[in-house]
């Protein structure tokens, strides 16, 4: 963990990702999106693979290598020995065991067919971003969206970001999967206006098989979130995902766990497979190549059973 806290906060380092300008959907407003690397989940369906690991890896995308006939400039930067000349090909390949994503063999790459996904910036840096769309932000009721990858695994990174952009009067949101220390998620509550919050599913048993963790500390933060700040407007999220939670009673159940509390609200986000040729380029297994997206009638159906917060409209016995 290479981010680490300074004297002054303007200069904390946090591994970013993505800043991402422009966005509607995640708070109101027009938003920049800063996606911090890292997660503790390993979710089935993840979009953005490339936030997983915290810190910046390699990415290769042979469609876009020249030939081996015409460059080997990586393989000479590349001092790991991780590249492979693969005669009937024409183009490198990876090792992934042996590669330490030092980043030698993107600078090189005259056709960007390596490229280093995430980088190390300071929050200043991250701030002379943000200064770019202020206008937007006053003039739409917008503002700064922290995400992932998970925020809270660079805990103070986050802190000083959203202490600095709310100095500067940067409106701000945090978007979490909850699976982080209590006081982590406690620590930003009181720095932001808004918190998108994940529950993806409220069976332990499949939301380990899908995302390689249990709930439990999940759900243990959600309620005491509710509790310790009543006030603070919360949207709950969930993918729905063919095969884990796109039925009636899954969503009900959410539906009726998050109803008592007047500052919450819920969406379902539908699963999409845009991130997919992602896992390709970094060496990645993608396990649900064969899902298809949700239709809209059947997100319809489930959006249906949110209203009264049971499945299929009527009073469960449970």
């Amino acid at each position: 963990m290479r981010y680490q806290t300074s004297e002054t906060s303007s200069e904390t380092t946090g591994c970013v990702f993505n800043i991402q300008r422009f966005s509607m959907h995640d708070g109101p407003g027009i938003r920049s999106l800063v996606f911090l690397g890292g997660c503790p989940l390993r979710c089935a369906w993840c979009c953005n693979p490339e936030s997983q690991r915290l810190g910046p890896q390699l990415a290769y995308n042979p469609n876009k290598c020249i030939g081996t006939d015409q460059c080997r400039d990586c393989l000479t930067a590349c001092k790991d020995e991780a590249l492979l000349f693969t005669s009937d090909l024409g183009h490198i390949s990876v090792n992934r065991d042996r590669c330490t994503n030092c980043g030698a063999c993107a600078v090189v790459c005259p056709s960007l067919a390596l490229q280093m996904l995430g980088k190390y910036m300071t929050v200043s840096e991250v701030l002379c971003e943000l200064q770019k769309d202020s206008c937007f932000y006053s003039r739409s009721g917008g503002g700064l969206t922290v995400s992932g990858g998970e925020p809270l695994l660079q805990p103070e990174f986050t802190l000083a970001l959203l202490k600095a952009a709310g100095e500067m009067g940067i409106e701000t949101a945090v978007e979490t999967c909850g699976h982080a220390p209590w006081e982590s998620l406690e620590s930003i509550c009181t720095h932001v206006s808004s918190l998108i919050f994940d529950i993806k599913s409220l069976d332990l048993y499949k939301h380990k098989q899908y995302t390689h963790v249990g709930n439990e500390l999940i759900l243990q933060n959600f309620s005491m979130l509710v509790h310790r700040f009543p006030n603070l407007p919360i949207i709950v999220r969930t993918p729905v995902v063919p095969g884990f939670n796109d039925d009636a009673q899954e969503i009900g159940k959410i539906a009726r766990f998050i109803r008592p509390y007047s500052n919450v609200t819920y969406e379902l986000m539908p699963y999409h497979a845009f991130g997919a040729s992602k896992y390709t380029f970094l060496g990645l297994p993608y396990d649900l190549c064969s899902v298809r997206p949700p239709t809209g009638e059947h997100m319809r159906v489930l959006s249906s059973c949110i209203a009264l917060g049971r499945p299929n409209g009527s009073e469960s016995s449970s």
